[in-house]
């Protein structure tokens, strides 16, 4: 379970998507993918904006939607649990139940834009805060679920490629997954299918999509580095606020450091960029990323208990906005390593 401290600093990030926290490119891309879709599906109506709370019932967040109860993203290691009832959302997809609870139209269109929690990878593309907005239209013919995808991604990545892939969604069928093309590398930027009849109620049916702002914005944008979107660099922010190509500012140099250490079988760089975040606090947004390089396992080293493997990490760190001491580099290596040391990395 989350502390008190730990939740309240979770609850006092800003959500770019809120217009009333400050303008954002966040905010521009998913205006652009509403507007679209309302022009091409007007006898919807305009949509029904549902932000919810931050924090939300388990249910809504995963029973409602059609998660077993063995599923593994309900793991402590990937959810941010606030009691045994409620947790922080995981994706935006879990304001869908409450939105529809009020909701007594057979055809509408309910957008739920907002930032969500998860324990996830540090690298350029992952943060434990993305931005997410569902998009759900009652009414529109099973059919249309290409054409919604094509409306929406045409309308935040005008001129980009994208496909799409089949995916398994608890919420959905006929699930997709959508990717856009970015320089040479495919990058996932949302999802999609028919609305299951277990989330839309009898009588109901439509369409569900949902997709990363943040991701758009990097594309839209061409931007590399998803920390970017945050940064509080005058030169950097003022970028921010509009969805014009992105200028680069000067390039600080990285610092890479190695560790070694022996770490449960089966960590992944979810649990160690999750960690990470924790332990470094207020300086995690220093950590470019945090890698895996090789796993050993007690075959080549008999010194280890079962259960065990050695992990060679390799940390990147760069500060956006000046260059990185070498001592505070070697700073934050050794409480990273503090951090990470101990064999209860995945007790929780």
């Amino acid at each position: 379970m989350l502390t008190p401290d730990a939740l309240a600093a979770a609850l006092a990030i800003r959500d770019l998507t809120d217009p009333a926290q400050g303008r954002h490119a966040v905010q521009l891309i998913a205006d652009d993918i509403l507007a679209a879709v309302v022009r091409r599906w007007p006898e919807l109506g305009p949509p029904t904006i549902h932000r919810g709370e931050r924090i939300v019932d388990v249910a809504d967040n995963y029973d409602r939607l059609g998660y077993s109860a063995a599923a593994a993203a309900r793991d402590a290691r990937y959810t941010r649990y606030v009691d045994d009832r409620r947790m922080l959302r995981s994706q935006t997809s879990a304001l869908i139940p409450g939105a529809l609870r009020g909701l007594a139209r057979s055809r509408a269109m309910v957008a739920c834009p907002g930032v969500v929690y998860r324990r996830d990878a540090i690298d350029r593309l992952h943060t434990g805060t993305p931005h997410q907005l569902d998009l759900w239209l009652l009414g529109a013919e099973p059919a249309a679920l290409t054409g919604l995808v094509g409306v929406a991604v045409g309308a935040a990545l005008p001129g980009v490629r994208w496909r799409t892939r089949p995916a398994v969604h608890p919420y959905t069928t006929g699930g997709l997954e959508i990717e856009a093309l970015a320089g040479d590398s495919w990058v996932e930027i949302g999802e999609c299918g028919v609305a299951a009849a277990h989330v839309v109620g009898p009588g109901r049916r439509g369409l569900a999509l949902g997709v990363g702002l943040d991701r758009l914005v990097m594309v839209r944008k061409g931007i590399d580095d998803i920390r970017l979107l945050r940064s509080d660099d005058p030169r950097v922010a003022g970028q921010m606020t509009d969805l014009a190509g992105y200028r680069p500012v000067s390039r600080q140099p990285a610092a890479y450091r190695d560790l070694s250490l022996i770490l449960p079988c089966g960590v992944s760089e979810e649990d160690l960029g999750d960690r990470v975040r924790e332990v470094l606090g207020a300086d995690e947004h220093l950590v470019e990323a945090v890698q895996i390089v090789a796993v050993t396992g007690p075959e080549a080293l008999p010194r280890l208990r079962d259960g065990e493997v050695n992990v060679l990490l390799r940390i990147t760190l760069r500060d956006l906005r000046g260059t990185l001491p070498k001592r505070a580099a070697n700073e934050l290596r050794d409480r990273i390593h503090l951090g990470l040391t101990g064999r209860a990395l995945l007790a929780g």
